[in-house]
């Protein structure tokens, strides 16, 4: 008896212990993450114990740890990271009414083995002092002979444009999609090289007048530190595409909560956190990314770019479609 009442004991401490922290993999820099991790400890005792890494590397680590992984939650900034992570068998599915209630079915799984937490769409920037805005449209418009040698785009190993083209295969089909991709590539001002910042920098030198970018990269070099970096997003404006159709493309960061998990209960506790009213508020201020919830205020920068239509297309797809848009890029051109 005395023998049975000690292993009950040892098992409520263990228990106990396991619930003072939680472990998370994530592809976000440790500086737009970390202070949000640190709000979650301060309110709930629970310690975060972070590791951060590039998107691909933490999932493979992941596979190779197996069930003896560490790592509680993986934070990706993409849907179809998080798509891999769940094709791979890493994802446990998680019943939660406040993260159904929060977050649109479009933003999280089918089996809810993994859930958005913050929203960017890739959209048009554009040199006003060379572009009129009435030039502008959809995506599509993008092929328009006027734009020969006047677009800049990342290459098509960027995630986020290989997100875009399984959005336009999803909504438009193969064969669409890839004359698109052709008559994108057609219009290149210059091979594709660079991230976000380089295109949106591009453009304010002249080397492009139209450039595709994450909205909060744009919203982030205006706040910079860096003068050259604020002055060159002075120079362009923002255009949401594809508004008197589906809407401007959509992605999220997301997460998803691992089976290897050691810390299951801290794990959704700081999930659900991150989808409360003042963790959302903290995306759309510090990160200037739009909430999953709609009635949370976004930044003073995201507001000065007007209200807009969204595609609501299930982001499930995305994941299922890349493999498919890699492909589709590569027998474009697009490099």
């Amino acid at each position: 008896m005395k023998k049975i009442i000690l292993i009950l004991v040892l098992v409520l401490i263990q228990q106990t212990s396991f619930a003072t922290e939680v472990n998370v993999y994530s592809a976000r820099k440790e500086a737009l993450i970390k202070p949000l991790l640190d709000q979650f400890t301060d309110k709930t005792g629970i310690e975060v114990n972070l590791v951060t890494g590039k998107a691909d590397t933490l999932l493979k680590r992941l596979e190779i740890e197996g069930k003896n992984s560490p790592a509680d939650l993986l934070l990706t900034v993409d849907v179809a990271r998080l798509i891999r992570g769940k094709q791979s068998g890493l994802f446990q599915k998680i019943n939660s009414e406040l993260l159904e209630k929060t977050i649109p079915e479009y933003y999280r799984d089918n089996a809810n083995e993994w859930f958005g937490l913050s929203l960017r769409s890739r959209v048009i920037v554009y040199a006003p002092d060379r572009v009129s805005v009435e030039e502008l449209g959809s995506y599509k418009s993008l092929t328009d002979k006027k734009w020969k040698n006047r677009l800049c785009v990342r290459s098509s190993s960027n995630v986020y444009n290989q997100s875009l083209v399984a959005a336009m295969i999803a909504n438009e089909g193969v064969e669409k999609t890839e004359q698109w991709a052709v008559g994108l590539v057609e219009n290149f001002a210059r091979k594709p090289k660079g991230g976000d910042r380089d295109q949106i920098k591009a453009v304010a030198v002249g080397v492009c007048d139209i450039a595709l970018v994450n909205t909060y990269y744009l919203a982030g070099m205006l706040e910079s530190s860096q003068k050259a970096q604020v002055a060159a997003a002075k120079k362009i404006k923002l255009f949401w595409p594809d508004q008197q159709g589906r809407g401007a493309h959509m992605n999220i960061s997301g997460a998803g909560i691992l089976k290897a998990a050691k810390h299951r209960q801290a794990a959704i506790q700081l999930l659900e956190f991150l989808v409360s009213d003042h963790a959302q508020q903290w995306y759309a201020k510090t990160n200037h990314e739009y909430s999953i919830n709609p009635n949370i205020e976004s930044s003073e920068i995201l507001e000065s770019w007007g209200e807009f239509k969204a595609d609501k297309l299930s982001l499930g797809l995305l994941g299922e479609y890349n493999a498919e848009a890699v492909m589709l890029m590569d027998r474009a051109g697009w490099k």
